[in-house]
């Protein structure tokens, strides 16, 4: 919200500048975002002129040479403007004056002829666009008199970042209520007191009629009649108002649209009554790819959630968003219909969104305003329309007002409030603020009964509401800073938190850097990783990057690894923590798959890595590049905290084609349990794809992905521990030749099926191919070791151990190697 600090400080001057306002105002919960400066930078050396006389230039055939009175005498002036002419009131900036770009004007000569000063237009003011010709004052102030007496012509800006609860905000007079509470200093009074006197003939119901065909998309619908109605110009100081908001002057009608929806925070909607098809207003919800025309010229294609203004014939405006081409009020306009609506709030934001159509109008009514606050800006409106158009407001107003809105109390009691805040604030003070505030308090015996003024009717229900309120004017730095009392309640975090809390500990505690990055990617990047399943679509996307939600951490992971080596960092360890998603069966409010309402998704907590360094170099040994094992040796890591035993296998065909296929493994929860994660090195395709595979390929990237949900399911609920045995161990190594197909994984899976109870631990510690083993076949090389808990064993039980294992090798293919 941009807020004129000149235009501000004439309804609240609390003899402040710009930027004490400005920090009062972020203290109170309305955030500073910047402070501008427009216009001229001092208002020294800008007064009024009469122009006298205008000749033409000797010597050029596009000047006049102007004779203008500016109170200290006639001065000659060169002007280009072709609207210039004797007797007219016009701006002037004399030698001396600092134009809006800096610019200190001096006295020259043009063509031979000395000018002293400078005839001014609206576009050299910073008002308006026009400068071809010179602006003109409709004002009876005297020849020298200052210009800003007229309008500002050098203001500041105040933009300040106005929260969804307070729609009371997106306008100056809600502001400068605001700063009132704040300050004390006085309010003027509300501009949308006084009505306009009806002047016009016939009633408003013999010009148009009105229709709520759907009262859920509508609140309220007021419309104004006005006849001869003269659209021109703008008077120059509503124009500085509107181009210090931001908004571009048009016409006296719009622009007084534009006025009130700034000043009193209630848009309008200005209809050229002539174009109204069969004199009928009609709001209703759009048919399924119905199609209309906005005042920006685009056609737009509509559906059964969006609400419509129509006459008799067609769709005149989206309700709420913009209006239609089809109504415009232009220059042969000589009859307006001036409307005032109360839409729901959430209805003009799908709108919005489903559009990509955001405007001032949709910005305040997506916050919820209060119907009555439509009737108020007809007042305002009318006395406009009356004294800047000519215009004569026909009697009466329309109002279909379907189910008319209470009027909404709330109680505060001192004693809760002491208690909540920490710190007393008297009952006066309390009743103090409120009243500035705008509520109605009464006092007694320490309860405080308030009348909600409709400004505030969505964000003030409650007695917590109220303590808010006092506690923001009164000051939020002014309150102790204490502790909140327990009550004896104890907390702690879930179990699968802990659990999530010490995997993450323990990659943190071995060099891994934490990332976070958005669960929204984009298409392209599922692409690049060969996804081809189809994901979780977002069907209001911020953009192409963000329209789908991700089903790996990889995206993320990816391009911060991307961005890090194109940084010049190549030895790099990330990881991340954070949720997946994907189509699925339990309902879950992601994304919109049609105006019906939200697709079904899952959402699971995974944790992911990618790392190109397993150990990097040092002055005693070499830099160690990732591999397979650096990947696993983190997962088993994890895998102990959690208390989970999993196997490795590779991965099916087709399946995770982002991994290598022969230096990859899938985990799984036991031999036959359900998937739980991945572990290894990419697939070339996906680091080629970002640019991380190196000059000549030779970067490696390892990385994994452990389902850390399933991780907790499996977890066991009760840590079990075994008694170290007193009895001493029997260590054998054995070499075990199978066919280069079978994994190590099912080589000691038949180990431990043989050892049974009596073997303790098996190790694989080296790998061996070689003539003597035969072709097509390997070698792996095997620690095991036997132990008893209760007894010392006999070498016959240790060779009946091995002769079950030779056995359970044998089913497998596998022989004991000599």
């Amino acid at each position: 919200m941009r807020v004129s600090f000149s235009w501000l400080r004439a309804y609240c001057d609390p003899e402040l500048n710009a930027q004490q306002v400005a920090d009062l105002l972020t203290g109170s919960g309305t955030e500073l975002e910047r402070i501008e400066q427009i216009g001229v930078p001092e208002a020294e050396g800008f007064v009024i002129g009469k122009v006298l006389s205008v000749d033409p230039h000797p010597d050029a055939d596009r000047l006049r040479v102007c004779s203008v009175d500016t109170g200290d005498g006639a001065r000659t002036i060169v002007c280009g403007a072709p609207n210039v002419a004797a007797g007219q009131m016009v701006a002037v900036a004399l030698p001396g004056a600092v134009m809006p770009d800096g610019t200190k004007l001096g006295e020259a000569k043009l063509r031979g002829i000395r000018s002293a000063g400078m005839i001014l237009s609206e576009h050299e003011l910073g008002i308006g666009e026009e400068h071809d010709g010179i602006m003109v004052l409709a004002d009876e102030r005297p020849a020298g008199a200052p210009l800003s007496d007229v309008f500002a012509i050098g203001d500041q800006v105040i933009e300040v970042e106005v929260n969804p609860n307070r729609p009371d905000c997106m306008s100056v007079y809600g502001v400068a209520r605001e700063l009132h509470a704040l300050t004390g200093a006085p309010l003027a009074e509300d501009p949308t007191g006084p009505d306009a006197e009806p002047s016009g003939e016939g009633r408003v119901e013999d010009h148009v009629s009105v229709e709520i065909a759907d009262p859920e998309i509508c609140l309220r619908f007021t419309a104004r009649a006005f006849e001869n109605v003269q659209i021109g110009p703008s008077p120059p100081w509503l124009k500085q108002r509107l181009t210090a908001a931001g908004q571009r002057p048009i016409s006296n009608v719009v622009d007084i649209t534009n006025y009130v929806m700034l000043l009193a925070g209630q848009p309008l909607h200005a209809f050229d009554l002539d174009l109204v098809a069969g004199s009928r207003i009609v709001v209703r919800r759009a048919a399924d790819g119905e199609r209309m025309t906005t005042l920006d010229g685009v056609e737009r294609t509509l559906d059964p959630g969006m609400a419509l203004i129509c006459d008799g014939e067609q769709p005149s405006g989206i309700a709420g968003v913009m209006g239609g081409q089809v109504s415009e009020v232009d220059q042969q306009t000589t009859r307006v219909l001036i409307e005032a609506a109360t839409w729901v709030g959430p209805n003009v934001l799908r709108t919005s969104k489903r559009l990509g159509l955001r405007s001032e109008a949709s910005a305040r009514f997506e916050r919820q305003l209060h119907p009555a606050l439509a009737i108020a800006a007809q007042r305002l409106a009318a006395r406009l329309m009356v004294e800047l158009c000519g215009a004569r407001l026909v009697p009466g107003t329309i109002d279909a007002y379907p189910a008319a809105l209470p009027e909404r109390t709330a109680t505060l009691r001192l004693e809760r409030m002491t208690r909540l805040l920490g710190s007393e604030i008297s009952s006066a003070d309390a009743v103090a603020i409120l009243t500035r505030l705008g509520f109605d308090p009464s006092e007694s015996a320490g309860v405080v009964e308030v009348v909600v003024p409709p400004w505030r009717d969505g964000d003030v229900r409650r007695e917590t509401d109220l303590i808010e309120e006092v506690a923001r004017i009164h000051g939020l730095d002014r309150l102790p800073a204490t502790l909140p009392a327990r009550r004896n309640a104890v907390g702690r975090r879930p179990r699968d938190q802990r659990l999530r809390a010490a995997a993450e500990d323990a990659i943190r505690g071995r060099g891994l850097s934490e990332t976070i990055s958005y669960s929204f990617t984009s298409q392209a990047n599922l692409d690049r990783l060969r996804i081809a399943e189809e994901p979780l679509r977002i069907a209001n996307p911020l953009g192409e990057e963000q329209a789908v939600m991700r089903p790996t951490l990889l995206t993320g992971l990816l391009d911060a690894l991307a961005a890090n080596i194109t940084r010049g960092e190549t030895d790099i360890a990330l990881f991340e923590a954070a949720r997946v998603f994907a189509p699925g069966t339990t309902p879950a409010p992601i994304a919109d798959a049609s105006p019906g309402g939200a697709r079904a998704a899952t959402e699971r907590m995974t944790l992911g890595a990618v790392l190109t360094v397993a150990e990097p170099g040092t002055w005693r040994s070499a830099r160690r590049a990732a591999d397979f094992y650096a990947a696993r040796a983190l997962v088993e890591a994890v895998l102990g905290i959690y208390g989970v035993e999993a196997s490795f296998a590779p991965p099916q065909p087709g399946a995770r084609p982002y991994l290598h296929p022969a230096r990859s493994a899938v985990l799984t929860h036991g031999p036959r349990g359900p998937e739980v994660g991945w572990a290894g090195e990419l697939h070339p395709l996906v680091l080629r794809a970002w640019d991380l595979d190196g000059p000549s390929g030779e970067r490696p990237v390892t990385g994994f992905e452990l389902d850390l949900d399933q991780l907790a399911d499996a977890c066991p609920a009760t840590p079990t521990y075994a008694a170290i045995s007193d009895f001493p161990a029997v260590r054998q190594d054995i070499a075990v030749v199978v066919a280069e197909e079978v994994t190590a994984e099912n080589v000691l899976a038949a180990v431990r099926g043989g050892g049974g109870d009596l073997l303790e631990t098996v190790e694989l510690f080296d790998l061996f191919r070689g003539e003597q083993v035969g072709a097509g076949k390997k070698s792996l090389a095997l620690a095991l070791e036997f132990r008893a808990p209760d007894r010392t064993l006999t070498d016959d039980e240790v060779v009946a151990r091995r002769e079950a294992i030779a056995t359970a090798l044998g089913e497998i293919g596998g022989a004991l190697r000599a």
